[in-house]
């Protein structure tokens, strides 16, 4: 009989990939909150859960995609959350990027719950819907190869890191070099703008040049830094602080990229990421 996957977590990243687990052939329990998003969800030919309990209770596969550690831990714990009615042998797949040390916790407050896998992700809603995202994957090998044919469902390439931790470690590190490099195509705007050189011709150049990179091209896609800075300053933030928190937990120093992400021009720490 085949594994019904549950899906928590149904937002701009996470309702794409349950389209795609439908398209796929895979029975998908989902839940929602948003009448408008269960709606959608049902028309494609989800299921919809009751109640996160009723989905851990129901699932075999449980994905869990949300925002941040926070989320992951107000829905996981307690006696309402899916950690404590999952059954034995359900696998929970987390695509959040958030500290392994929250995982960590989960998996040590809850010793006979469920096996956890840490599978953050690097990419887009549009990535999702090609079916282009990329996906980590840190785990038990038997483990990992029961939910990678679920994960491919949406995800090329889906690489494996290691044991469980190193997916997330790998995606932080990631994240705060992709944060550095948006710091320094910012700089290098500023230093044009200094020598009397438009932004976006600069970007449009440097674009077909050496000095291109993937976070360039993500700032001229979106019209230039000020547009990239409103919207994806949130959660490069996000990201910054659960890489430095990482970082902190392993005594480790951030070095050259914790300085470039703290004293570049896009405002993206509190304070120095390299106390």
């Amino acid at each position: 009989m085949a594994d019904v996957i549950g899906f928590l977590g149904a937002g701009q990243m996470g309702e794409p990939m349950v389209h795609r687990l439908l398209a796929a052939g895979h029975d998908v329990l989902a839940h929602a909150r948003k009448e408008a998003v269960r709606n959608r969800l049902t028309d494609a030919g989800a299921q919809l859960s009751d109640s996160v309990a009723d989905l851990a209770r129901r699932a075999d596969i449980l994905v869990v995609c949300l925002f941040s550690d926070d989320q992951l831990v107000e829905l996981a714990t307690g006696p309402d959350g899916f950690i404590a009615h999952a059954e034995p042998g359900t696998v929970v797949v987390s695509h959040v990027t958030g500290n392994v040390g929250t995982l960590d916790k989960l998996r040590s407050l809850y010793s006979d719950g469920p096996t956890v896998v840490d599978a953050p992700v690097s990419g887009s809603a549009e990535d999702i819907a090609d079916g282009k995202l990329t996906v980590l994957l840190g785990g038990d090998t038997a483990v990992l190869d029961r939910v990678e044919p679920v994960v491919r469902a949406y995800a090329d390439p889906v690489i494996r890191t290691g044991e469980f931790g190193s997916a997330l470690n790998l995606k932080l590190v990631n994240n705060i070099l992709f944060a550095a490099n948006a710091q320094l195509v910012a700089a290098a705007v500023e230093l044009g703008g200094r020598l009397g050189v438009d932004g976006t011709a600069l970007l449009d150049a440097i674009a077909s040049s050496s000095g291109r990179s993937h976070a360039l091209a993500s700032i001229r896609k979106v019209g230039g830094v000020d547009t990239f800075t409103q919207a994806a300053s949130p959660f490069l933030r996000k990201d910054v602080a659960a890489c430095a928190a990482a970082a902190a937990d392993a005594h480790v120093d951030l070095g050259w990229l914790g300085t470039v992400v703290a004293d570049g021009p896009i405002s993206l720490v509190k304070s120095t990421v390299t106390e």
